[in-house]
């Protein structure tokens, strides 16, 4: 390994999700932020280097994604796999590498998680399949002449491997049918040998008859009881998903009608300087209520206090019109003497 702490680094990461006894995606996540692991990225190397790291760490984390490790860990390395190829800083993307010899048990992991309902996990190994993050190879690692000689098998961490299950790597369909077999074969053998051909002798009895039918029972109600165990875990997280949901979302309800209290019921006062800038209230809301004018509204007064401002101020500098002075009327003087003495004026001869 080119690169020393990156196993490490995985396995940190890997541990603290399984410390957590769930696969879901949104608790994979708050611990890839809290540890802040897209960091792994930010060393300042160069583009060659950058490379070359991005695939160490994708084959690092890529043999976690296979047998023989926990259904959680599996889980979680494609997290893990999906993390890395989204916040690598290379140009074009760095691919993961997979084996064909592999893809069947990744198939197989993709069906266990559509059969037990674990949605998220689906869509996130879709999403890697649309993005094409997988690029398909003869060998998991990149193979050049004589580099037999420099690979070190580095050993598997036990608390991520996956327990074997001892009962059905020694009891298989099989074998079961195989001792089925020789069971009938050996009551065919006793008759034979037996004075009455149609039953065997009771002194050749030296297992019981119905061994084969008992063992074939046990192991059908251990099976059963494996399965309705894996039902019973996947029922609690999910009870446990849906309770914190409601449990986040009443809070979140209850937040906001509080934050809508203060807002619609407290009215800030502002300083002398400021109080041109404050929100305008509506007060003909019912019930007490004040209501914020919308913005619609309070561009519309805007304009009408400017427009009446605009009108003061022309008035002003408008001069009012001057008003003529009136005339007195003219009252032309009358000769009292004359008018009262000698009464009408005498005509004048005319002189032709």
């Amino acid at each position: 390994m080119n690169f020393p702490g990156i196993k490490e680094d995985c396995e940190t990461l890997l541990g603290l999700f399984q410390a957590t006894d769930s696969v879901r995606y949104e608790v994979f996540l708050s611990i890839w932020k809290e540890i802040k692991f897209n960091s792994i990225f930010y060393g300042g190397m160069r583009s060659l280097e950058s490379n070359r790291f991005t695939r160490e760490i994708f084959s690092v984390a890529s043999a976690y994604f296979l047998p023989p490790y926990t259904f959680q860990i599996r889980v979680g390395a494609m997290y893990l796999l999906y993390g890395l190829y989204n916040t690598q800083l290379c140009q074009p993307k760095q691919k993961i590498r997979i084996a064909l010899k592999d893809w069947a048990d990744i198939e197989q992991l993709h069906q266990e998680l559509i059969s037990a309902q674990h949605l998220d996990a689906v869509y996130i190994f879709r999403q890697m399949r649309r993005m094409r993050a997988f690029y398909f190879t003869g060998m998991p690692t990149m193979l050049t002449f004589r580099s037999q000689k420099s690979i070190q098998l580095e050993a598997n961490k036990e608390e991520f491997l996956d327990k074997k299950d001892r009962v059905a790597d020694l009891i298989t369909s099989e074998s079961l049918e195989e001792i089925m077999n020789i069971q009938e074969h050996y009551q065919k053998t006793k008759c034979h040998l037996s004075a009455d051909r149609s039953q065997p002798d009771k002194a050749l009895s030296l297992i019981k008859e119905d061994f084969t039918d008992n063992l074939q029972s046990l192991v059908e109600g251990y099976q059963f009881w494996k399965q309705e165990k894996k039902t019973l875990i996947a029922q609690t997280d999910d009870e446990q998903e849906g309770t914190s949901q409601e449990s986040e979302g009443s809070e979140r309800a209850r937040h906001i009608a509080q934050i809508k209290s203060k807002t619609y019921t407290a009215v800030t006062q502002a300083v002398k300087s400021r109080r041109h800038r404050q929100v305008q209230m509506d007060m003909k809301s019912e019930a007490g209520i004040y209501r914020p004018l919308t913005r619609a509204e309070r561009d519309k007064a805007r304009r009408v206090k400017k427009k009446a401002e605009r009108e003061a101020i022309r008035k002003a500098k408008t001069p009012l019109p001057q008003k003529k002075p009136e005339k007195m009327p003219v009252i032309p003087e009358e000769d009292s003497s004359s008018s009262s003495e000698d009464g009408p004026a005498s005509k004048r001869p005319r002189h032709y």
